[in-house]
C-alpha cells in the first residue's frame, strides 16, 4: 500500500491531486512566485517555497476528496503537511483556495496568452490556441484527466467551493476585459460596454464547454472519449465566438 492510499487518496485521487495541487508549468516553464534569478530559474528560496505550497496542497487535497472538504479544517490540514496554521494561511489565505489552487495560473496564464499573442494573431484566436493546447496536453486547468471526477464531486459536494469558483469565473472575466481592452486600444482602466459583454460571451463559453466535460466525466464516460468531444466543442464554442464577436477575431 502506498502513503497515498494510507492516506485515503488511493490511486484513483491522483489525477484529482495533480488538478489542484499548484506549481504547474505555464508555458513550459515553472509557475512564478516571485523569486526568479535574473536568467528565469528559480531560485534555492523559490524552490523551497514552492515545494512547501504543494506539500500542503496535495495533503489538503487528499483529505478534502476522502472527507468532503466542508468536513476537514485548516488545523488538519497543517498536521498532515507537517507545518503550523500560520503557514497554511501564509501560502494560502481562504481555505478554498487549497483545494482551487490553480486559480491564480490560470489568470496568469489568460494574461499571458492575450498580451503575448503574435502581430497577426486576434485575442480570441490565442484563447482557443490556449484552451485546445490545455486539453491537448492533460493540463489540470483544462478540466478533463483521469481521476478529474473525484475533483469536480468534492466541488460540487461544497457551497463553499462552489461558491468560489463562481467567483474565481467572475475574476477572470475582469481580468479578459481589462485585456480586451488593451488589445483594442481602449481605457484599459474602465473598459467599455462592449469590452465587458465580449469578456463575459467569451467566458461563458468557455465556461459552459468546461461544465460539460466535468458532467461527463461525472457520470462516467471514458476520458478520451470526453477529451475528443471536449476539443470539437470548444472549436465550435469559438467559432460562435468569432462571428458574434468579429471585432476580436
Amino acid at each position: 500500500m502506498t502513503d497515498q492510499e494510507r492516506r485515503g487518496g488511493g490511486p484513483a485521487a491522483e489525477g484529482a491531486t495533480d488538478s489542484a495541487t499548484g506549481g504547474g508549468r505555464i508555458g513550459g516553464r515553472q509557475a512564478e512566485t516571485g523569486f526568479t534569478e535574473e536568467d528565469g530559474r528559480l531560485t534555492l528560496r523559490e524552490r523551497k517555497k514552492l515545494r512547501t505550497r504543494q506539500r500542503i496542497s496535495g495533503e489538503a487535497t487528499l483529505l478534502f476528496i476522502r472527507r468532503g472538504f466542508d468536513h476537514v479544517t485548516v488545523a488538519e490540514v497543517a498536521r498532515a503537511a507537517e507545518v503550523s496554521t500560520m503557514t497554511v494561511f501564509n501560502y494560502f489565505p481562504r481555505k478554498e483556495d487549497l483545494f482551487l489552487d490553480r486559480i491564480p495560473e490560470g489568470r496568469e496564464l489568460l494574461t499571458r496568452t492575450v498580451r503575448e499573442r503574435g502581430a497577426d494573431e486576434s485575442p480570441l484566436a490565442a484563447l482557443r490556441r490556449l484552451t485546445l493546447g490545455l486539453l491537448a496536453e492533460r493540463h489540470p486547468l483544462a478540466g478533463v484527466g483521469e481521476g478529474f471526477e473525484h475533483f469536480w464531486r468534492t466541488v460540487l459536494d461544497s457551497p463553499a467551493l462552489r461558491a468560489r469558483g463562481r467567483e474565481a469565473v467572475e475574476e477572470m472575466e475582469d481580468a479578459l476585459a481589462v485585456l480586451l481592452a488593451e488589445a483594442v486600444g481602449g481605457d484599459a482602466g474602465r473598459p467599455g460596454r462592449d469590452v465587458r459583454l465580449a469578456a463575459a460571451l467569451i467566458i461563458a463559453g468557455i465556461r459552459a464547454a468546461y461544465a460539460g466535460a466535468a458532467a461527463r466525466q461525472l457520470g462516467g464516460d471514458p476520458v478520451d472519449d470526453v477529451a475528443v468531444e471536449q476539443a470539437e466543442v470548444l472549436r465550435r464554442t469559438f467559432d460562435a465566438l468569432e462571428r458574434a464577436l468579429p471585432g476580436f477575431a
